[in-house]
């Protein structure tokens, strides 16, 4: 199976109200073809989907292990949850980039091009995790508390320099959610241990 089938089969398999209605989005808005981001992790054509099964499979084991060690949680990580999470923690990242010609200093330091990308947030510009939460409910897609702030907090405090005592506070209780931890952990490993 294609990635892109595989991607549609496993939030097909949740069940969940709404999925449709997200995957013809996400067709029509690129997610199938952007890359995972301009110049870091997977930044090429299919690299957001490739990042997006990459942290699937990653918090699928992670889950595991968790309810092997602890199996009071196992009720906190139900699968479908796990599931819709991790695919879906990056739909902000459709429709934002475009490629572009840039330039760098080859062996010999003298300049070529070649082809990249750049970011346009000026669309919808509310931030990361937050903008794919209210994209997904916007469509329709039917998600649990626990789902949203995972989707939410997927990046764990990277994006919080500049944010205030409160946001600090709820990013802390949200690390109490056993799937908020799961999917942060696999967006990780996943960005800076697979796809490096």
């Amino acid at each position: 199976m294609n990635p892109k089938d595989e991607f549609i089969s496993l939030l097909r398999s949740t069940e969940r109200a709404g999925v449709d209605a997200v995957v013809a989005y996400l067709d029509k808005a690129g997610f199938f073809t952007a890359p995972a981001s301009v110049n870091r992790h997977l930044s090429h054509d299919g690299g957001l989907l490739e990042h997006s099964l990459n942290v699937y499979r990653t918090a699928v084991r992670i889950a595991g292990q968790m309810v092997a060690l602890r199996p009071d949680i196992e009720k906190r990580l139900p699968s479908e949850s796990v599931t819709l999470a991790a695919l879906l923690h990056d739909v902000c990242k459709a429709n934002i980039y475009r490629k572009v010609t840039k330039y760098r200093k080859d062996a010999n330091n003298r300049w070529e091009t070649y082809d990249g990308y750049e970011a346009d947030y000026s669309r919808f510009p509310l931030g990361h995790g937050e903008k794919s939460v209210v994209m997904l409910l916007r469509l329709g897609l039917e998600l649990t508390n626990d789902e949203i702030l995972a989707i939410r907090w997927h990046m764990s405090a990277w994006d919080l320099s500049f944010q205030s005592y409160e946001t600090k506070c709820n990013i802390s209780a949200a690390g109490d959610v056993p799937l908020v931890s799961v999917i942060q952990a696999a967006d990780a490993l996943a960005a800076h241990i697979l796809e490096c």
